[in-house]
């Protein structure tokens, strides 16, 4: 059983950035996945944990796991609102090959920040980028565990059914069941290094895997 502790929203984000800077993979990169569902805010959570990053002298890599959805034609072969698809929206084997992989500890250092613009469907065609030393990789979306992605710490934005229900957007409740399937098949809430529990955001609640601070490969 998880053990949480409530925590002021403000101070959230250097509880998370604490957590990460006491993970002990010295001389490369620490590749962080920050999963949760839309309601949840992973891209937002990972933006506030930048400048707390930063502040302790951990360059930050933020990248949208929505920037490697696979191509529109493919992603929307069975309808635009098919919920068995949605779990295969995101290209696992490119956010491998271009991000994770390379900032791996065998990894060139030189990663590819997005493949394709999530609006436009278009090819964002970034530029390759080089990961400074010691910086911290936070890749923000849903559905990122059990993919067997290589990720040294997972961060889980928890949202229970109902909250889920009342906070997604009504062009987006259809892909609820898709997180009720994550939620029973996947169980992100007690396989991930560390839980925040949402349903309130004005309320949050925090439970450490502290025993993985210093024993991360």
């Amino acid at each position: 059983m998880r053990r949480y502790a409530a925590i002021s929203p403000d101070r959230l984000p250097d509880e998370l950035a604490e957590f990460l800077v006491g993970v002990d993979i010295p001389g490369r990169v620490l590749r962080v996945a920050l999963d949760g569902p839309r309601a949840a805010g992973p891209d937002d959570v990972a933006r506030a944990l930048i400048e707390p990053l930063r502040s302790r002298g951990r360059p930050a890599i933020h990248i949208r796991a929505q920037t490697f959805w696979r191509d529109a034609s493919l992603r929307l072969e069975h309808g635009r609102e098919d919920v068995d698809s949605y779990h295969d929206w995101l290209d696992a084997a490119a956010l491998r090959r271009e991000v994770l992989a390379p900032l791996g500890p065998d990894g060139s250092g030189e990663y590819v920040p997005s493949l394709r613009d999530p609006a436009t469907n278009r090819a964002t065609r970034d530029p390759s980028r080089t990961a400074s030393y010691g910086s911290v990789l936070l890749v923000s979306g849903e559905l990122l565990l059990g993919r067997g992605l290589p990720f040294d710490v997972t961060i889980h934005l928890a949202v229970s059914a109902a909250a889920r229900a009342r906070q997604t957007a009504l062009e987006w409740a259809w892909t609820l069941p898709a997180f009720d399937a994550y939620d029973r098949d996947v169980d992100p809430d007690g396989t991930a290094d560390v839980v925040v529990r949402l349903d309130d955001p004005r309320h949050p609640a925090i439970s450490l895997t502290n025993d993985r601070r210093a024993s991360r490969r």
